[in-house]
């Protein structure tokens, strides 16, 4: 157990980190509270699981995503009043065309959003400053895929058959994502990522990361099979024709 404290980071419990968590809590409440609103109660199982999952992924979408953007794009400060510029995540050269400062939550000060992701730049260091293939993977994420998890969301909700295609995807674009997002580290032996004790490497990037492979895939699965199941019974129905 000493072992395993000892892990943890000394400011595990501090403030930000705590209203960062509760954040993520508080929207999955919200996703949940939208499925009793929309959906039957004699809704399947997998449908409402589907639901709320993708009412979570598209409020983490346009909310906490969205406002990483925001700070990449409009949050910045002079390298020149940087004591150490040296010690700031990496802004890419010539990012929107100029050399001379530093993007990102990094500069964003004491804004909620931008401390919330300086918390989770402790594992994963590109996201308190402004990395190409980050921007470009969230410029997808919550431009495309977050319409799309509404638009499911929205399907599920009426009972159409044409959700299943949006689901896959929606599910695919997330697997695709995730790979993107960490085989630039892979292939850098995780210059960027701290794993150096259990909250972050655990918790922050695996954990959280994980449930955008697994979910994905189940929404997969939920898909295929509904529409397998389409086809199966419009074979049945062709040979019950053909009988008659």
């Amino acid at each position: 157990m000493a072992s395993f404290k000892d892990s943890l980071p000394p400011d595990l419990f501090d403030e930000t980190t705590l209203v960062s968590l509760a954040s993520t809590v508080a929207i999955l409440a919200t996703a949940y509270g939208l499925s009793l609103w929309a959906l039957d109660r004699g809704a399947p199982g997998s449908h409402r699981f589907l639901f709320v999952w993708h009412a979570f992924d598209a409020l983490i979408h346009f909310i906490l995503e969205g406002s990483f953007l925001y700070h990449c794009f409009f949050s910045w400060v002079p390298l020149a009043r940087v004591s150490n510029p040296l010690a700031l995540a990496p802004t890419a050269h010539n990012f929107l065309g100029y050399t001379s400062r530093a993007y990102g939550p990094q500069a964003g000060g004491d804004n909620p959003f931008a401390r919330l992701w300086m918390v989770y730049a402790k594992a994963d260091r590109r996201w308190a400053g402004a990395d190409l293939s980050v921007i470009s993977l969230e410029l997808l994420t919550v431009f495309v895929a977050g319409p799309l998890a509404c638009c499911i969301c929205y399907g599920l909700a009426r009972k159409d058959p044409r959700t299943n295609v949006v689901m896959i995807v929606t599910a695919t674009m997330e697997l695709y994502g995730g790979f993107i997002t960490f085989c630039p580290e892979w292939l850098t032996m995780n210059n960027n990522l701290d794993t150096s004790n259990f909250m972050y490497k655990w918790v922050y990037l695996v954990f959280f990361n994980m449930l955008w492979v697994f979910i994905p895939l189940y929404a997969i699965w939920v898909a295929v099979k509904d529409i397998d199941d389409a086809f199966a019974a419009r074979s049945q129905n062709a040979l019950a024709s053909k009988k008659k």
